[in-house]
């Protein structure tokens, strides 16, 4: 990677706010391969790099264990289908496509199985593609409705989860035949959930944590139709 994108993307880390830079898939190569023990979130799109540096905030943390929560949650109550979530693991289409969404998560049969000696990630070209992906938007909220929502609808992902964390709000897409995002209010891989009740959750956080937000879901999800 030339020196004017590394330094561009150094600056946008102080700023804490990510940007995409253009690049090669290996400049991206350079990035994954990179044995530095700092923690890193790449994604890559046609001629786009976006490296995302950094430990999570509270707020990001909160939010996102509170979606893994309400994942088992859900499984639970509705167990007609098996579910793995494997949130933060790095999804790879080789020299095309590339991320490492907040939330992945595969309903029903056909999750990738790591084998040992082979690379720590999901190669898309050898396993299908998640049944939902979804970003917890604490600094990031212009890229995921926008850059990342286009790579992700590039990946052919069916559902596409926005969790706005100062808004307090979940933005739901669901892919078209013309293979773009179209928002929706209920969930398909978590078949007939409202997504105002992933809101309305949200909020719960104000005044309580995100296991008691968690657990008043579970509440209100008892005895849900979902047929």
């Amino acid at each position: 990677m030339t020196a004017s994108i590394l330094t561009a993307i150094q600056e946008a880390d102080t700023l804490h706010i990510p940007q995409w830079q253009p690049a090669t898939w290996e400049d991206y190569l350079r990035y994954r391969n990179d044995p530095t023990p700092e923690r890193m979130r790449l994604f890559f799109n046609g001629n786009s790099l976006l490296l995302d540096m950094g430990s999570e905030g509270i707020n990001h943390a909160r939010v996102s264990d509170l979606f893994t929560l309400l994942f088992y949650i859900w499984f639970t109550q509705f167990a007609r289908q098996t579910a793995e979530s494997l949130g933060r693991c790095l999804l790879e289409k080789p020299n095309q496509r590339a991320a490492a969404p907040d939330l992945v998560l595969y309903v029903g049969e056909g999750v990738p199985q790591w084998q040992e000696g082979e690379p720590r990630r999901i190669d898309l070209t050898q396993w299908r593609v998640p049944d939902l992906v979804g970003e917890i938007s604490d600094t990031t909220l212009a890229t995921d409705l926008d850059e990342k929502k286009k790579l992700y609808a590039d990946l052919e992902i069916p559902e596409y989860w926005v969790i706005d964390v100062l808004g307090k709000r979940a933005i739901a897409f669901r892919l078209q035949p013309d293979k773009k995002y179209q928002q929706c209010v209920y969930s398909v891989a978590l078949k007939g959930l409202p997504i105002p009740l992933l809101d309305q959750t949200l909020e719960r956080l104000v005044e309580g944590t995100n296991i008691s937000a968690a657990s008043w879901f579970a509440q209100q999800i008892t005895g849900l139709n979902v047929e």
